[in-house]
């Protein structure tokens, strides 16, 4: 694979990844922008609203058939944050050329339709239909509403929103149910177009196609592309430290069976050159994995909950801990948690969890290649960050992560905060207990 980077615009760049070991190829389209309470919905439903219909294909049974014509391609919405920079637009894919029956080359056409779906939607007197804004943000809210339902991502979040509460990386890239409800066609319509005037472009190409020819066609297809003060200033700020002296805590109280304990940590000082090799590794001898000391202490030597893994955010420099216990087991699953990460900084890690921890994450970095989807995200990420090492390279360097790496990170470590998710009364059940083992495995 061959990655190069451009710039083909103002404020619009393109990563392209050259490979010849897939049937399709893919494209995908980014507008960046901070990451904001006030915005995070509105960001959101664009996407899903250009997706309705353009001007040429009005709706969405047009718009189907135009990618049957161009042998099943697809066009998705996306919608995700990159640290605190909140990312909107599409993803496609296509056959490639080799692979259909005339060799017809897709690569022009879909460039086109993705520009067309962005910047050309279905609008009635310059504004976006009230109809389709309508039906999105109904389908929005009660995204946002059933959050709740899965105990173990809700409290994971909760953790986050506590724990980052004077911060942007509080926010949901859904937003809120408030400020979503609040959602006006012509106040949409509004934001929309400041986007496409003020927002960084990222795009990404993987594919057979040379970097000549996906410049020129999507350069050709994104001509009319208002441009105006570009808005670089966005990005992440981290906090190194936790927020007050002693680890805050948060309890909440649903009709649950079985507890959610979920730690928050910063990652501190390691965070002010961060070496992202070992900060990988030491999340996996801890707690990522059925070879971590989480997993092989909390969960199975000690039975003091149904599963236990860490989690690391290594752009904002938080790690969370997230476990499923029995109500009265809080205080010992807490004490063991803290117990593993002191044993790891202070150098308790056998050759064999250094070994296996190292292989893990080198697997499923190299595992990104045989994935267009993975490629785009990772490729995303590192173009955000300003940096250009592929998967490849990432794992090599983990390859040489040494003990004393791993304890290095984890003495930077502190609590933050402990976010606790209990109910009214009652003790876990069976079933519940079930699904939370099968999860981990």
């Amino acid at each position: 694979m061959e990655y190069s980077r451009s710039e083909l615009m103002p404020g619009v760049f393109l990563s392209h990844l050259r490979s010849d070991k897939f049937k399709t190829a893919c494209m995908s389209l980014n507008l960046l922008t901070q990451l904001k309470r006030e915005s995070a919905s509105m960001n959101a439903l664009i996407p899903n609203v250009l997706a309705r219909g353009t001007t040429r294909y009005p709706d969405m049974e047009q718009l189907s058939a135009r990618f049957d014509e161009l042998y099943g391609a697809a066009v998705e919405p996306v919608n995700r944050r990159v640290g605190e920079v909140h990312c909107i637009g599409f993803f496609a894919s296509f056959p490639e050329p080799a692979f259909l029956p005339g060799g017809e080359a897709l690569l022009g056409e879909m460039s086109a339709l993705m520009a067309e779906m962005l910047l050309s939607p279905n609008t009635r007197g310059g504004l976006l239909l009230p109809q389709y804004v309508e039906s999105e943000k109904e389908k929005l809210t009660e995204l946002i509403r059933s959050r709740v339902n899965e105990k173990r991502s809700y409290a994971f979040q909760r953790c986050l929103e506590e724990m980052c509460c004077c911060e942007d990386y509080a926010v949901s890239r859904f937003g809120t149910l408030e400020d979503c409800e609040a959602i006006h066609y012509k106040k949409l319509t509004r934001h929309y177009r400041e986007l496409l005037r003020k927002s960084p472009v990222e795009l990404f190409y993987c594919g057979r196609a040379s970097l000549a020819e996906v410049e020129d066609a999507l350069r050709t297809s994104l001509a009319g592309m208002p441009r105006g003060e570009i808005d670089y200033d966005i990005g992440t700020d981290l906090r190194m430290n936790a927020l007050e002296a002693e680890p805050r805590y948060f309890e909440e109280r649903m009709d649950v069976t079985q507890g959610k304990l979920v730690l928050g940590f910063r990652l501190g000082g390691c965070m002010e050159d961060p070496d992202r090799a070992a900060i990988h590794v030491f999340n996996a001898v801890y707690g990522s994995g059925v070879n971590s000391k989480l997993f092989m202490n909390v969960r199975e030597k000690l039975s003091l909950c149904y599963y236990a893994s860490s989690a690391v955010i290594l752009r904002k420099g938080l790690m969370l801990v997230s476990s499923g216990i029995s109500f009265e087991n809080f205080e010992s699953a807490k004490r063991e948690i803290l117990a593993q990460l002191e044993a790891v900084k202070n150098g308790d890690i056998t050759d064999e969890e250094l070994l296996c921890a190292k292989r893990a994450v080198a697997s499923d970095l190299r595992a990104a290649l045989d994935s267009q989807g993975e490629l785009e995200g990772y490729w995303l990420g590192q173009a955000i960050d300003g940096l250009d090492y592929g998967p490849t390279e990432l794992a090599g360097l983990v390859e040489e992560v040494t003990r004393e790496d791993v304890m290095k990170i984890a003495e930077s470590v502190e609590l933050d905060l402990v976010y606790f998710l209990r109910g009214e009364d009652g003790t876990d059940t069976e079933e519940e207990a079930a699904e939370d083992e099968d999860a981990e495995a």
